[in-house]
């Protein structure tokens, strides 16, 4: 399976920034993209053959991550201090992270999707198997959220909407 290694090196990075933008989280990243990857993978030759396979992945990645809704670790104790990162793979926008965690999971996907990913209403409707009309009420009410919450800067305002 050449081609799917091939597209994993070429895609791989993406995958896990798209993937960290979902879960705030390197380490829970990782294992979300890798997931996507183990599902997507058994279906490449197939999907691949339509040209679908980066949004097969995606919807993988999308429904993975929404049916962790009970997946938490207890462990974790918050701080104002945020500790190195080991791995240099972190990117640097934590601010983002919090915005993002101040959203239910459903209109996380959707900001991701539509903002970091790239994708029209109609592809992310696809992406998380719902309609348009969910996208667009996640979407409204995603960003009314980050509004009332102030992280989004006053410039941000005028082009959300």
């Amino acid at each position: 399976m050449e081609e799917f290694s091939q597209y994993v090196a070429a895609r791989g990075r993406a995958l896990w920034r798209a993937a960290w933008l979902l879960t705030g989280d390197a380490q829970l990243a990782e294992d979300l993209a890798q997931t996507a990857l183990a599902r997507a993978w058994p279906h490449y030759e197939r999907v691949a053959a339509n040209g679908s396979f980066e949004a097969y992945v995606r919807r993988a990645m999308v429904t993975t991550y929404v049916s962790w809704r009970g997946r938490r670790w207890v462990g974790e104790i918050p701080s104002d201090r945020v500790p190195d990162a080991t791995t240099g793979e972190q990117p640097a926008d934590l601010d983002l992270v919090r915005a993002l965690a101040s959203l239910s999971r459903q209109q996380r996907a959707v900001v991701v999707l539509r903002y970091f990913a790239d994708l029209t209403e109609t592809d992310t409707a696809a992406a998380l198997g719902c309609s348009v009309g969910t996208v667009k009420t996640h979407h409204t009410r995603a960003i009314a959220a980050l509004r009332s919450s102030r992280l989004l800067r006053p410039d941000d305002r005028e082009e959300a909407r």
